[in-house]
């Protein structure tokens, strides 16, 4: 049997749901049902690229290409949930996930943890850590088997790499014969650990969004809007060194500071899938009033099922809407002490801003092979065109490393849910 998008995307949400049958005979017999299952995905992946990395998230420290010609970090991850169903309306969740930390240890951490309230089968509310809903596969983007790639496209979903937040969410559904429209809503915060200065802690705030799916038959459409401050205070220090320099360096430092400054993205998807092929999109715009600058990304992709096989294509592209360079501070006229400080001032502000604008564009194409019940191997090949001067979204640039340029990317990985 052919897994389509909406199967798939169904096992991803509820990390294969606890069985219907058997939730509701333990209500029939007012006792709570525990449910245990999991996903994971073994992956290895090569860059061409040889002075640079290549890795799934700005989280990870390293990856494939200068640290390892062949890195098993880049995808390789395992989960595991518990899913509690206390009462017919009540019912709780606990996910943890081991993959590579910004310290390049694999310590499991807890990625969902929240209790859930059914108020009527089309309006709930979860309490916790929840995941975020940015993005179509926002809630299951962890969970290699149910998406037909090796990983979301990187250069629409690096936009937002959040996944969980905490605090609330609230669902509601409403239908009409084929058509279904779901609004979800969510407020919260969250600490993120970053491989900045060995795992200093930014605070994404009042984190806020709300998603509108339209679902029609094979079709589905999403909107949404998601927004918060974040604040990173290990790099408020290097902006303090320019207010020392006077009005203009008041006025860079608060232009680029990253204090609870504003974090914005709004998105825009569809999707087809009618069984035997599949086409999908999504456009969203990033805007940040800080040194993370502002950024649009999208992509296409499609593919056509041939019974077990299901081969692929993306192409996608993410570009800076913002400057990747500023003057600076002049340096006329100061003491040669002053106008060294502001030099090294001004190289470290372009060195922020040309290494979060990405530009780059990317064409993927690859295959899915359902070879067993519950696992699927992927290849993937990415040739990606990254433009001239732009670091792309390659981490851990060597001093051999030139801007620009083209990059071979092979992955291999191995999907399973149990």
């Amino acid at each position: 049997m052919k897994p389509t998008l909406q199967k798939l995307s169904l096992i991803g949400l509820v990390t294969i749901a606890v069985s219907t049958t058997a939730a509701a005979r333990a209500d029939d017999l007012g006792k709570p049902r525990v449910s245990i299952s999991g996903f994971g995905t073994v992956g290895t992946v090569h860059s061409s690229e040889k002075n640079a990395d290549y890795t799934s998230s700005i989280f990870k420290p390293n990856g494939a290409g200068y640290t390892r010609d062949w890195s098993f970090d880049v995808d390789s991850r395992l989960g595991v949930q518990m899913d509690v169903n206390l009462t017919r309306q009540l019912s709780a969740v606990l996910q943890v996930i081991a993959e590579q930390r910004y310290d390049n240890s694999y310590k499991p951490t807890v990625e969902w943890a929240n209790v859930k309230y059914q108020f009527t089968p089309d309006f709930s509310a979860r309490v916790g850590r929840i995941a975020l809903s940015g993005f179509a596969a926002s809630d299951y983007r962890k969970v290699g088997y149910a998406i037909p790639w090796v990983r979301p496209p990187g250069d629409l979903y690096g936009l937002s790499q959040l996944t969980s937040s905490d605090g609330i969410d609230i669902n509601y559904r409403l239908r009409s014969g084929e058509l279904t429209n779901t609004v979800q809503s969510y407020f919260g915060r969250k600490n993120i650990r970053t491989t900045f200065n060995r795992g200093s802690i930014s605070e994404a705030r009042k984190l806020f969004g709300v998603t509108n799916t339209l679902d029609y038959g094979f079709a589905s459409a999403r909107i949404g809007y998601h927004h918060g401050r974040l604040s990173m205070a290990e790099i408020s220090p290097f902006f303090d060194a320019f207010r020392l320099f006077g009005p203009r360096g008041v006025e860079i430092a608060e232009r680029y500071d990253l204090m609870n400054k504003p974090y914005r993205v709004a998105a825009v998807g569809a999707s087809y899938d009618p069984g035997n092929w599949f086409a999908m999109g999504e456009y969203a715009i990033q805007k940040s009033n800080s040194w993370l600058g502002d950024r649009t990304g999208w992509y296409v992709s499609g593919g056509y099922r041939f019974n077990q096989f299901t081969p692929y294509l993306i192409y996608s592209q993410v570009r800076p809407d913002s400057p990747s360079s500023d003057p600076g501070l002049p340096t006329q006229g100061l003491p040669p002490g002053a106008a060294l400080v502001a030099t090294q001032l001004n190289a470290g502000l372009n060195g922020f801003l040309r290494g979060l604008t990405n530009d780059q564009k990317t064409i993927a194409i690859g295959a899915r092979w359902d070879f067993a019940k519950n696992s699927a191997l992927k290849v993937q090949y990415d040739h990606i065109n990254i433009a001239p001067g732009s670091l792309g979204s390659l981490l851990n640039q060597q001093p051999g490393f030139v801007p620009g340029g083209k990059v071979h990317v092979l992955s291999v990985a191995l999907d399973f849910v149990f």
